[in-house]
């Protein structure tokens, strides 16, 4: 029963969150992240999604609907066929699920490091999206209190 005590412990201090890592700029993984992000806000949990590495692609100016699938791209045929399966599923676009995501109170922070290893700039970036810039120590802080962690 000593291990039940701890964990219950833990959870007292853990708020009804969800942080996300955004590591790939693949439209699928991006959609599926947003999906999830929106659907903890749905349920009243807060959520933060931290871009970071190649998933930083996706926050630049015109890049957010860009990009390709994680698997079976086939020169971008993959890419084209799913976005039409997903419009006949009336599968919502990145664009209004991010917009969603705003308006429902996400949060949304850019890998201020990964954005100098790439050469991004903040003018370069979606700036009125981005909420901050932080590095591996705003992730941990947002992760260690959250209840939930996903690395997409």
């Amino acid at each position: 029963m000593q291990w039940l005590k701890v964990h219950v412990e833990k959870e007292e201090w853990l708020k009804n969150k969800v942080t996300i890592m955004v590591h790939s700029d693949s439209m699928d993984r991006l959609h599926t992240a947003l999906v999830i992000a929106n659907g903890a806000l749905a349920m009243g949990m807060e959520a933060t999604l931290f871009f970071t590495f190649w998933g930083l692609q996706r926050l630049k100016k015109g890049k957010l609907e860009s990009g390709h699938i994680s698997k079976g791209s086939f020169l971008g045929l993959g890419t084209w066929r799913l976005k039409r399966r997903m419009k006949r599923a009336n599968a919502a676009p990145v664009k209004k699920l991010l917009d969603d995501y705003k308006t429902l109170g996400g949060r949304i922070y850019a890998c201020d490091l990964c954005m100098k290893i790439f050469g991004f700039s903040p003018d370069e970036m979606m700036v009125n999206t981005i909420d901050e810039y932080g590095a591996v120590g705003t992730y941990l802080n947002e992760a260690g209190e959250s209840s939930i962690t996903l690395f997409i």
